[in-house]
């Protein structure tokens, strides 16, 4: 599937170019920001300098949502995080941040240098939205925080630290969790029993959706959840974008009942027609999504996005 478009919503609202001068809006805060150098191997001082102009059009409040696109050399250089913990008091407003908005074309997923984002986190405690893409240098450590509502890992490989982080975290009113595993090869090295504290509803009281995507481990991570407790509090699965088969959808209908779930994302599989079938036969009621049907290749399965 790769990644060939930069987000034109975020957090609800329509994203405007920062560096845009001819943009009319009315309210800075009624917009998603988005601030991104034109050149690849732009100096940090070009992407301050753009971030200053930022803040000064927001106002003392700075942006509600803000997205992040190439800040220079993504490819080798990570995010400057502590520019936003420098700028916290001129951030107040800040409730939703994507760092890491590139196409392929841009920088390949799997080369996105990302950093520890833990110090972010914590300095921000009215976040309600984060969403970081790439995995390259990405660290998390355990943090309580009672304003996120919504937490996405995009990679094309997360590091299992990095899940069992989350896993360890206390983040009371998260609601929507979206980790995209990926595979091996990019540092997607998670097992299932690194998620075996958020299967099992240990923590993240409030989770309503998880996603567990682009998963090369899909069939391992099927197996897990059909047994997991928190599958029953929740109104949306996602396990799409990996590489599932027919017996990861046996054990899913073999599991515990599915049947409350409002949605079951399941796209980009490797089932059969058959499978795919007996899958939405089963849930009625629920909204099966068994779209992008795959062939194994001669070397086997493949997630949507790796490199």
């Amino acid at each position: 599937m790769g990644i060939y478009e930069h987000v034109e919503i975020f957090a609800g609202l329509p994203v405007v170019d920062a560096g845009d001068a001819e943009a009319t809006v009315a309210d800075p805060g009624a917009v998603a920001w988005r601030i991104s150098m034109e050149e690849f191997e732009a100096p940090p001082e070009e992407f301050e300098a753009a971030f200053e102009q930022l803040l000064q059009r927001t106002g003392p409040a700075g942006p509600t949502a803000l997205v992040v696109g190439e800040w220079g050399s993504a490819y080798d250089s990570p995010f400057p995080y502590q520019l936003l913990v420098d700028n916290v008091v001129r951030l107040s407003g800040l409730r939703a941040l994507f760092v890491g908005d590139l196409t392929g074309e841009e920088c390949e997923i799997s080369w996105i240098d990302q950093a520890d984002i833990t110090p972010v986190i914590e300095a921000f405690p009215a976040l309600e939205r984060l969403w970081i893409r790439g995995s390259e240098s990405l660290e998390l450590k355990p943090v309580r925080h009672e304003g996120l509502r919504e937490l996405v890992f995009q990679s094309g490989g997360l590091p299992a630290e990095v899940v069992r982080a989350v896993a360890a975290s206390d983040l009371p009113n998260l609601t929507h969790l979206e980790l995209w595993l990926g595979v091996d090869q990019y540092g997607g090295d998670a097992r299932a029993d690194d998620l075996a504290p958020i299967l099992a509803g240990r923590s993240l009281p409030a989770l309503t959706y998880l996603g567990l995507r682009n998963a090369e481990i899909a069939e391992e991570v099927a197996t897990a959840v059909a047994a997991a407790p928190i599958v029953a509090r929740l109104t949306d699965l996602d396990l799409s974008l990996g590489v599932l088969g027919d017996t990861g959808a046996e054990t899913l209908l073999a599991g515990q009942s599915l049947t409350h779930l409002r949605r079951l994302d399941l796209s980009h599989h490797f089932m059969s027609a058959e499978m795919a079938q007996r899958v939405v036969d089963e849930l009625p009621g629920v909204e099966v999504d068994v779209s992008d049907p795959q062939q194994e290749e001669e070397w086997g399965r493949y997630t949507a996005v790796s490199e």
